[in-house]
């Protein structure tokens, strides 16, 4: 019988909760163009080579295709060279788009979140010019916990980012295949597969909460290792 190396008895468990999570959701069914938000940092990377992985094995048979939005007013750095060839290892094509936004155009909202809406708008745009009935997002299962904690602590509601959400009114799915792996695992895949870190040069990014929720995650831990399953579970 053959035996695997650390990494790759690392990688194969990494896949089977990727693989859990889509099945289990029933986030991918046969036919479906999906469009992946590819920003660049790990988590995108790591969506790109799971899904091309897995669009060219599985069934129910799906393509795939990335996006990368360009914020014009916003200093991030992103090697679209080495973008383009990592989307190009895995038989995804790549599609750059470009677009920007005004802070001051609503003051009540955070820059943060006026980009975020933003790129998220240009992602539903891409789908429809792109043919797609679903939009794949990089968010991980420590993402999906702390907008948990962020929903109870600032909006006093017991809700987060579910793994498969369906909208009528944009006639668009959206999915998040890696709800099941956690950021630490994404981590180690990045250091295996070796991904290129861009250079990230964003002036609001400071200002999130999800940076906190993440420490009192942590602190959580700390306190039960099994913090993340119970959180999950209580969902």
């Amino acid at each position: 019988m053959a035996k695997f190396t650390e990494e790759e008895q690392t990688l194969r468990g990494i896949e089977r909760r990727f693989n859990k999570g889509v099945v289990q959701y029933g986030l991918i069914e046969e036919g479906d163009k999906i469009l992946i938000g590819l920003s660049g940092g790990k988590d995108s990377l790591a969506l790109v080579e799971l899904l091309g992985k897995r669009a060219k094995i599985f069934k129910p048979r799906f393509s795939v295709v990335a996006v990368h939005v360009v914020m014009k007013n916003i200093p991030y750095q992103s090697d679209l060279e080495y973008l383009k060839a990592h989307t190009e290892a895995f038989g995804v094509p790549l599609v750059v788009y470009e677009t920007s936004f005004d802070p001051t155009t609503d003051t009540r909202k955070s820059p943060c979140f006026l980009c975020s809406w933003n790129r998220r708008k240009a992602l539903f745009t891409v789908a429809k010019e792109q043919g797609c009935n679903k939009i794949a997002l990089g968010h991980h299962q420590d993402d999906i916990l702390q907008t948990l904690l962020m929903n109870m602590t600032h909006q006093g509601a017991f809700g987060t980012m579910p793994p498969l959400l369906k909208m009528s009114k944009f006639e668009m799915t959206l999915i998040r295949p890696m709800c099941l792996i956690t950021e630490k695992e994404l981590k180690i895949l990045s250091e295996i597969s070796g991904y290129l870190k861009q250079k990230k040069n964003c002036p609001y990014e400071n200002s999130s909460s999800r940076i906190q929720m993440k420490t009192v995650i942590e602190i959580l831990e700390k306190m039960n290792s099994q913090v993340r399953s119970n959180m999950w579970n209580s969902m």
